[in-house]
């Protein structure tokens, strides 16, 4: 994994508790969308054969099972997607980053690692009542790698996933060991002509890495934040209850 997506990851933690607002759950993670996943993930021991320590303890435990209990039922997780169009999705409990893999007439095999949200923008709210307001626009880091097999230099797409739009931000070439082919990095994407742009983008398209990827990778990682947050709060809780 390139550095700059490890640096995506390390600003993710930064960004994280003051972008995923209750306000936007309520408008992305309605409960109308959304079935209830796995029961390991939310079941939890209301009575705990674990005797608390003392009674801090005791009300640190009924507090996070509280939260547990409301993240669990207020717009629950649903099952993660294992397939997108051709792409099979590799989720990775615990970390902040997916992987989907597919091929492309055969020929070539694709990855695409993509992380949770790391970042946003403020962009104009629209609608009558909402002049001079503004709201959140969240962004996710993708990596497509596109390899040939064939032992010649690979290809590799840093990309910014919105709600709406794939923008390339670079592309570089890379030998098999994932290293630079050369010392000359290329230009940056966004000072091409916009006919190469254009071409590298119906490249990628051409391959299932466009809008409607952007789409899935935001309904995913919604989710997924759900997922991770229970996850996170039971891990808390087994560790108070030990």
């Amino acid at each position: 994994m390139s550095a700059v997506f490890r640096s995506a990851h390390r600003q993710f933690q930064s960004y994280y508790s003051k972008i995923l607002t209750r306000r936007l759950w309520e408008r992305h993670c309605s409960p109308s969308r959304t079935t209830t996943i796995s029961a390991s993930l939310f079941t939890r021991p209301f009575v705990s054969s674990a005797v608390p320590k003392s009674p801090f303890d005791a009300i640190t435990l009924r507090v996070l099972r509280n939260e547990i209990e409301y993240q669990s039922s207020y717009a629950p997780p649903h099952q993660p997607a294992t397939m997108f169009n051709s792409f099979t999705v590799e989720d990775h409990p615990g970390m902040q980053w997916i992987t989907l893999k597919g091929k492309f007439k055969d020929t070539e095999d694709i990855k695409i690692e993509a992380t949770m949200f790391d970042g946003c923008e403020s962009v104009p709210k629209f609608g009558d009542d909402c002049e001079g307001e503004e709201d959140l626009r969240l962004h996710i880091s993708v990596l497509v790698d596109i390899s040939k097999g064939d032992g010649s230099e690979d290809l590799e797409f840093v990309c910014s996933a919105w709600p709406d739009s794939l923008d390339v931000q670079k592309l570089y070439v890379l030998k098999r060991d994932r290293m630079l082919a050369s010392h000359y990095m290329g230009p940056d994407f966004r000072k091409l002509s916009g006919a190469i742009q254009t071409k590298f983008r119906e490249f990628l398209a051409e391959r299932g890495i466009d809008k409607e990827l952007a789409v899935f990778l935001h309904e995913y990682m919604m989710n997924k934040d759900r997922c991770e947050l229970i996850r996170w709060f039971k891990s808390v809780e087994s560790f108070v209850e030990r």
